[in-house]
């Protein structure tokens, strides 16, 4: 685990899905992407071709959102939404699962739901969120095997518009659930380098966050500059 967190940065989705974000905003993160090491920036898809030129020639992915942040969008419509984000360059697609339906018992429409976007993202990476602070621990855990069984890449916590984020039970939860070859993407609510190694350490491969330069900064070397 120490070589892992030596470069805590390639954890991290750099993030910024607010609904007013500007082009000056998205091209601040992409900047520091860059200068970090961030394994990406996760923007709302409007942004994905400026972001995938703003990444060209780096090692960091441009990430888009899709069916955000309620997931109560038409199967047909997340799927078309995931296919024009990757035809404008997104590497990675965090899709938010029918939670409705979950809530319903209707798994079998959720898996659905994520295996049209799964075929939609083609070689594109898949992260689905299922909005751990909406379900039970039960709920949770059929949501992360219909993500597992109809392809997806990772499961995530949260979007971070609901009631709270990521918790290390949940992660925890989640990869038991999952397994060891599936991936666990922690969102929402973190915020230090305390925060970002619990998740790691409880089984989290991928952050996702907006206070990425707090949270590699508190974890520079002593002596070393942040930034």
């Amino acid at each position: 685990m120490s070589a892992e967190i030596s470069n805590l940065a390639a954890f991290i989705d750099h993030t910024i899905l607010k609904p007013d974000a500007t082009r000056a905003e998205v091209a601040r993160l992409c900047a520091e992407a860059k200068e970090h090491g961030f394994k990406s920036v996760c923007v709302n898809a409007i942004h994905v071709a400026e972001v995938a030129q703003a990444l060209a020639g780096s090692e960091v992915l441009a990430c888009a959102v899709v069916g955000f942040p309620l997931g109560a969008t038409l199967p047909a419509i997340k799927a078309a939404e995931a296919a024009a984000a990757v035809a404008a360059g997104a590497a990675e697609i965090d899709m938010v699962i029918d939670i409705g339906a979950l809530k319903d018992g209707r798994v079998d429409a959720v898996q659905a739901d994520i295996a049209a976007v799964r075929t939609a993202c083609g070689d594109a990476v898949l992260k689905v969120i299922i909005e751990t602070c909406l379900l039970t621990d039960e709920e949770k855990r059929q949501a992360c095997q219909a993500a597992k069984a109809a392809g997806a890449d990772f499961v995530k916590t949260s979007t971070g518009f609901s009631k709270s984020g990521a918790t290390v039970e949940d992660i925890r939860l989640m990869r038991a659930t999952v397994g060891p070859d599936m991936g666990v993407k922690a969102s929402g609510g973190i915020r230090t380098r305390a925060d970002a190694l619990a998740m790691i350490e409880a089984g989290a491969s991928r952050i996702g966050a907006s206070a990425s330069i707090a949270i590699v900064g508190e974890a520079a070397p002593s002596g070393a500059s942040a930034y």
